[in-house]
Parts: structure tokens; C-alpha cells; sequence
């Protein structure tokens, strides 16, 4: 049979198994309410729903006064340190403080710095892939999207692993610091495999330097000449720092943990909170900025002019500009309410490194979107509400000074969070010692099973 008919034999089929689908799925949404379920499991005030406990983290948005929720300044702690603290003191000390914050997220302290170095070496040590890794994992099956490539390069690393299912403290620590190292030379080298097969340019794989730091590493692979300034490389450690963890909740530490909960090894724990990063409505935000900020710069003639920006605003509010959606990409968050503090980090020292450049004008716009959407959205669509810029605001933005390609925006975040994930993943093994199972309320009423030549 020709191959156009099958393809239309094959289409009939699916539409015909999406009409039947279709058609017994629905249910009214007011159910929803009426069973008091949980959405997102969130609150209907906001809030979220309290499913564990947690020593990794702390991110605090707002305070709930006589069962009100109340706005407040955001605050991440690490560890139960401040992270306004963290990256103050490294960036006093001109030293890279991400390998740091790995280890705080991992042990629970702070590493002397001989600790600190040690640890440092041990990473740099273990980020060599195994023997022909590259060419059988990366380079014979490229893939269009890096975040896939992590996750089936993580599931691959299980078949290289004589230990893969030892859950044993000691060897989730060992998977754990060998992800953390191996993440950032996998992303590179999926980049560069993507590059030459699907965009027909040329690839380049340089050796490791183990000397450098995870952010430094980062810019050598990716970089032709391998060049790059101190100020750079402390820009995207910085960034590695912010994107660390965020709490137990979020969405893909979660995945991680639920996983973890049924008893899955480690590779395959990981590998799920990659799949759930790699969501639009988690990672992938910052993407998502940058394309509203392209909209912008296309549609508003004078970007320093307040009401300009602020027109353009409405009509994206309105989905009359931007994709369609009506969102602000960058405003918003579920837990902080007035501030994001990983923002207002972020902000402070991008701003710093793009005086005096062509790019400036681009933060200045972003910086006068932030400024304008909370008293607009109030004004379009009468949400009365504390509402804030969050880390997606500005780190899309930063990470194009940076010269790092869109395609890496996301995998950036995972290389980072993989971090938080591993505290999680080793949290829950300690701690939860139960499976993580919500409720669904089923809703189907009963039918009565009907012999096949009796079915219409």
C-alpha cells in the first residue's frame, strides 16, 4: 500500500480514538468546587497545599494574618541561609560561589574552605563522561531540544553505573556529585550535536580543563576560542546560584520526590524532575520572555517613552498583541507576592554589567514593564493583587549578554537545580519512608458492560 494511503488510514484511526475520547471525558468544571478539590494543588486563597516537610529550603512570599494572606518582601533561604547573604559574601570575596551552594544544599552546613576545596576537585574529577558516552549517547541520536537529551542522557548513565541500584546513602551522595558534574558538559556537548545536525553548523567539542569552576567550564565548552572575562563567568555563577533550589513544591523538585517516594532509582528520579523543568509553565519561562520582549521592541517605536510601553501592555493583557495568551511573561508568582528576591539580585547585577552597552536598552524596557504591569492589570483585568517580577524577568535577558544560544535556557536551569533535586531526592529517602499518593474524586457513573455485537 502507498504510503499517503496508509497515513490516511493511520490519521482516520487516531481522530476517530480522539472523538471517542472527547466525547467521554468531559465533565463540568463546577465540580471542582463542589468536591473541594485542591487545583494545582493549591488553596483557593493562593496558598499551597502542605504535603511534606522540609530542611532544604525556605521560600517565603507572603504571611497569612487571621487566615488572610498578606503580602510581604520574597525571601529564599538556603539551608536557612538567606540567599541575599550567600551571593553578597561570595561576590565581596571575588571568589564563584556556586560549588558552595551545592555543597550547603547537599550536607546541610557551610564547607570550610578546605572542605570547600576539596569538594571542588572531587567535582572536577568526576565530570570525564564515560568511555564513548558522546559519540553512542550524543552524536548518533542528536535530539531539536537539549532538556530531552538531559533526560535520556541521565536514563543512559544508568546502564553505565555497576551500582545503579544501590540506595544506599553513601552511593546516592556518589550518583548525586556525578550529575552535578557531568550535567553541564552534557548540555554542552547535546548543543553542539544539535547544532551540526539540525542547523548545519559547526560543531566543536573542546577537552575539559579541570582547573575551572562549573560556571567557567560552561563558557569554555560553549565558546570557539574558549574565551571569556572573569565578570562573565561570575554572572552565570551567580545565576547558577539563584536557580539552585526554590523548596520542595515546586514543580519538578516534587516529581523528583514522588518518584523518590515509590522507591525508583536515582537516575530515573532525576530524569522525571528534567521532564517536568522542561514545561513552559516551569523552566521554560524565560524563553517566553524573550519572545514577549522581541514584541515589544517590534511594536513600541519609542522604548523610553512610559506610555507607549504602557499601551502595548494593555493590548497584551487584552491578547490583542504578543501570542495571544493575555499574560505578562516575568510577572507573577505563586508563592512571592511583592518581591522576588532572585530578581532583585539578578537585576542589580546585570544592570551593573550592561551600562554603557547596546543592551542596556533592552533591561531598561523589561525594567519599565515591571514597573507599569502590576497598576495596568489592575486597570484591564480588576486583579486587585500583590504581583512581582520574578527570576524569568531578567535571567533570559542576561543569559543573551552571556552569548548563550535560547536552545540552552532551560538546560542552564536544570544544570543548576540538579543541585536542589539531589537534596530532595536524599530528604525524602531519609524522611518520607512513605509513597506519595493524592486523591481523585472519580466521578464516571457506572455502566453496564454490553457483548460487542451488541454495541452501536
Amino acid at each position: 500500500m502507498e504510503v499517503s494511503k496508509m497515513e490516511n488510514i493511520y490519521s482516520t484511526n487516531i481522530k476517530r480514538l480522539c472523538d471517542a475520547l472527547a466525547e467521554h471525558s468531559q465533565f463540568d468544571p463546577n465540580l471542582y468546587d463542589k468536591f473541594d478539590v485542591k487545583r494545582g494543588l493549591r488553596n483557593k486563597d493562593g496558598t499551597g497545599v502542605v504535603a511534606g516537610i522540609t530542611k532544604v529550603c525556605n521560600v517565603h512570599g507572603y504571611v497569612v494574618d487571621e487566615g488572610e494572606k498578606v503580602p510581604a518582601e520574597g525571601e529564599l533561604y538556603y539551608r536557612g541561609y538567606n540567599i541575599n547573604d550567600i551571593v553578597e559574601n561570595v561576590q565581596k570575596d571575588g571568589r564563584f560561589g556556586f560549588e558552595e551552594v551545592v555543597f550547603l544544599l547537599l550536607t546541610g552546613k557551610l564547607p570550610t574552605k578546605e572542605a570547600l576545596d576539596a569538594f571542588t576537585d572531587y567535582i572536577s574529577e568526576r565530570r570525564e563522561l564515560p568511555s564513548n558516552f558522546v559519540v553512542d549517547m550524543i552524536l548518533k541520536a542528536p535530539s531539536k531540544n537539549i532538556m530531552n537529551k538531559l533526560g535520556r542522557s541521565i536514563l543512559a548513565l544508568y546502564s553505565y553505573d555497576d551500582k545503579c541500584e544501590d540506595a544506599s546513602l553513601l552511593n546516592e551522595m556518589r550518583i548525586a556529585c556525578d550529575l552535578i558534574a557531568k550535567l553541564p558538559v552534557i548540555m554542552v556537548h547535546a548543543y553542539q550535536a544539535k547544532k551540526s545536525y539540525y542547523d548545519h553548523r559547526s560543531m566543536i567539542m573542546h577537552p575539559l580543563i579541570k582547573e575551572q569552576t562549573i560556571a567557567e567550564t560552561i563558557l569554555s565548552l560553549m565558546r570557539l576560542d574558549r574565551q571569556f572575562t572573569r565578570d562573565e563567568a561570575c554572572l552565570l555563577d551567580t545565576l547558577l546560584m539563584l536557580h539552585a533550589e526554590h523548596g520542595g513544591g515546586n514543580n519538578s523538585a516534587f516529581a523528583c520526590r514522588v518518584l523518590t517516594s515509590s522507591g525508583t532509582d536515582a537516575y530515573s528520579a532525576y530524569a522525571a524532575a528534567i521532564g517536568a523543568l522542561k514545561g513552559p509553565r516551569h523552566g521554560g519561562a524565560n524563553i517566553k520572555v524573550m519572545q514577549m520582549l522581541e514584541n515589544f521592541k517590534e511594536n513600541v517605536k519609542n522604548w523610553e517613552d512610559e506610555g507607549q510601553v504602557a499601551d502595548h501592555i494593555k493590548k497584551v493583557l487584552k491578547k490583542e498583541a504578543n501570542d495571544g495568551s493575555g499574560l505578562v511573561y516575568g510577572m507573577g508568582h505563586a508563592v512571592y507576592t511583592v518581591s522576588d528576591p532572585r530578581a532583585k539580585i539578578l537585576k542589580k547585577k546585570a544592570f551593573e554589567l550592561a551600562a554603557g552597552q547596546e543592551i542596556e536598552a533592552e533591561f531598561k524596557l523589561l525594567d519599565t514593564i515591571e514597573r507599569l504591569t502590576p497598576d495596568i492589570m489592575k486597570e484591564v483585568k480588576g486583579i486587585d493583587k500583590a504581583v512581582c517580577a520574578n527570576v524569568d524577568m531578567y535571567s533570559g535577558l542576561v543569559y543573551k549578554m552571556l552569548h548563550i544560544p535560547e536552545e540552552l535556557y532551560t538546560p542552564l536551569f536544570a544544570v543548576s537545580r540538579i543541585a536542589g533535586w539531589s537534596a530532595h531526592r536524599i530528604e525524602e529517602k531519609i524522611t518520607g519512608k512513605r509513597i506519595i499518593r493524592p486523591a481523585y474524586k472519580a466521578v464516571a457513573s457506572k455502566r453496564e458492560y454490553r457483548p460487542i455485537n451488541e454495541r452501536e
